[in-house]
């Protein structure tokens, strides 16, 4: 499988990884040298998750009970992935390359996991929140591996207290929105509405094409949970779809079929949506009248639409119907952490 390396030890065995001329990864399973001298690399591509699903096909690291925590990692994420949406599948590409920071580097063998280094990585993290789920990931990894005789070992997350979790609460109000919109370009602004007028997420709205807009309505289907959507066109919605309209039809040359675009065309980008907000934002904190007012804009994120447009709707059963939530109890929740319960007073 070649020499033993000094670098990138978080990987599995025989996986290796390059950089290409931008920066960008690769990832490939070293075999070693050939008859003529050669070493051969097989290609597993750009993306970690699927890297890991192909290195575990053709290295076979279940076809034997594990021995490592890395070798359950990418071998439950290999096996139990695929019917996951993409977003999920992303998430835990992430999580388990962090997982595999601490327990890969050398690779922990599975009778050495305590339930006292469970509470080393919750604590190694910067990020607490994000610590908790790659520690779910992790108990699922195990309690998956048990499952298929992986192991027989218990689960050493089990009974771990977790970093306590604060919810976050941010309500934009209308003023707020309006303010951020003043300072937006127009690609920006036509986003932000539509975030609101529709209530998805950032990923959602960005995958909206022009071909999803049939008979009336903005045909969707939620990334991270797979709720499809029919939302009526009407109203300032309808306003604000042939707005878009009008200024895509005035772009020259090719234009990417995505209803919210940049200037030139192209499709707007998670990173240059990001980068568009976070300018818009900052301009309007530099022009607030007070400084609790620039305090309150300086903690405003994009995703905080969509709260936004739950807590402004009055009837609890239409906004979870238009935020795709499973129960009336995740909307309620939502709603009422953000803006406050509606009750009335005595008399």
């Amino acid at each position: 499988m070649g020499r033993k390396p000094t670098i990138n030890l978080n990987l599995p065995p025989g996986m290796r990884v390059k950089k290409g001329a931008r920066g960008k990864q690769w990832y490939y399973v070293d075999r070693g040298r050939g008859a003529d001298g050669k070493r051969r690399w097989e290609p597993l591509g750009d993306d970690f998750s699927e890297a890991l699903r192909q290195y575990a096909e053709r290295v076979k690291v279940f076809a034997a009970p594990a021995v490592t925590v890395p070798e359950i990692l990418v071998a439950w994420q290999a096996a139990a992935m695929a019917e996951h949406a993409p977003r999920t599948r992303r998430d835990v590409a992430g999580s388990i390359k962090r997982l595999l920071e601490f327990f890969g580097n050398p690779p922990a063998p599975l009778v050495a996991v305590e339930p006292q280094h469970i509470r080393q990585y919750l604590d190694w993290r910067t990020g607490k929140t994000q610590a908790n789920r790659e520690i779910a990931w992790f108990s699922a990894a195990w309690n998956w591996a048990r499952e298929t005789g992986k192991t027989s070992l218990p689960n050493p997350a089990t009974g771990v207290r977790r970093n306590k979790e604060k919810g976050r609460d941010v309500y934009v109000e209308d003023s707020e929105l309006a303010a951020i919109l003043a300072h937006a370009d127009e690609p920006l602004r036509e986003a932000m509405e539509l975030a609101y007028l529709i209530g998805q997420r950032p990923c959602d709205l960005r995958d909206i094409s022009e071909t999803d807009i049939r008979d009336g309505h903005i045909l969707l289907k939620q990334d991270k949970t797979g709720a499809k959507l029919r939302i009526e066109i009407t109203g300032d919605l309808q306003s604000l779809i042939e707005r878009i309209k009008q200024r895509k039809a005035r772009i020259h040359g090719v234009r990417s079929l995505a209803l919210i675009c940049k200037e030139n065309g192209e499709k707007l980008t998670r990173d240059a949506m990001r980068y568009r907000f976070d300018k818009a934002r900052a301009a309007a904190v530099e022009s607030a009248a007070t400084p609790e007012e620039a305090k309150k804009l300086r903690i405003i994120q994009f995703r905080d639409l969509r709260a936004k447009a739950a807590s402004d709707i009055e009837n609890l059963r239409r906004a979870q119907r238009l935020l795709g939530h499973s129960s009336q109890a995740t909307t309620e929740h939502y709603v009422r952490k953000r803006r406050g319960d509606k009750v009335m007073p005595v008399r």
